[in-house]
């Protein structure tokens, strides 16, 4: 009997350590993930537009900008996140950020954007939007980034870049300087990526394809990832 007794103590002693050990191990494995979390680096996705401000409008099939940039704005995240990336969206539905659709509601809407961006200390910011010209034959994707910031010139340069590399790339562009609130309401590097024009009807054709815009958000990835990579930024915002 004794031996018995002393046997299923030792069990519960074997037990409460087991239990505790466990414990230990869940703390251990639940703050490691909370550091690694706090160490990754965070990206803004802004889909233009929204709401009562569909943006422009495709010639062809009438779709609205608004519409395929959250949809592209979506693969990006996808992309980032499993790049190891923490993605912050500023627009996640087709409403707005205004509010009420009332007097100044552009101005709200953009205020907003701008609220998100500053909260969440990024290390880059990328706007997409579609383009649209009066010359149908006007296409292809381009980059604008803010003049003054030349970290923001660099990061346009290397998402240019991947997407002039794209197949369906028919000319090759050289991102833009750009004088635009997206790009001056903060002093994180940022661009805005029109991702082609809604006014050709090639590039409308395929932006309508879930599969080019899968290769867009590849390309953009891309290019911001070999930003991001280089020591120099990762000195700056690791």
């Amino acid at each position: 009997m004794k031996f018995f007794y002393r046997h299923r103590a030792a069990l519960g002693a074997f037990a409460l350590m087991l239990a505790v050990a466990l414990t230990l191990a869940v703390c251990f494995f639940a703050l490691a993930g909370t550091a690694a979390e706090a160490h990754r680096l965070t990206v803004v996705l802004d889909a233009g537009h929204g709401g009562v401000d569909g943006g422009v409008v495709g010639t062809q099939s009438g779709v609205k900008e608004s519409d395929v940039n959250l949809a592209i704005t979506y693969l990006l995240k996808e992309r980032f996140e499993e790049a190891g990336f923490a993605v912050v969206l500023t627009r996640r539905t087709e409403a707005g950020l205004y509010g009420m659709a009332t007097a100044g509601y552009k101005r709200r809407d953009m205020q907003k954007r701008a609220e998100i961006i500053k909260s969440s200390s990024p290390a880059i910011v990328i706007s997409v939007h579609q383009n649209f010209f009066s010359l149908t034959s006007r296409r292809g994707a381009q980059v604008f980034f803010k003049e003054s910031s030349e970290s923001s010139s660099t990061l346009a340069c290397n998402i240019q870049t991947a997407l002039n590399g794209m197949p369906e790339c028919v000319k090759r562009s050289d991102p833009l300087r750009g004088d635009y609130f997206i790009l001056n309401c903060s002093d994180t590097p940022s661009v805005i990526v029109e991702c082609g024009f809604l006014s050709n009807p090639e590039d409308e054709a395929l932006l309508l394809t879930e599969s080019y815009r899968r290769k867009l958000a590849e390309a953009i990835v891309q290019g911001a990832i070999g930003f991001l990579s280089s020591s120099a930024n990762l000195k700056d915002f690791g």
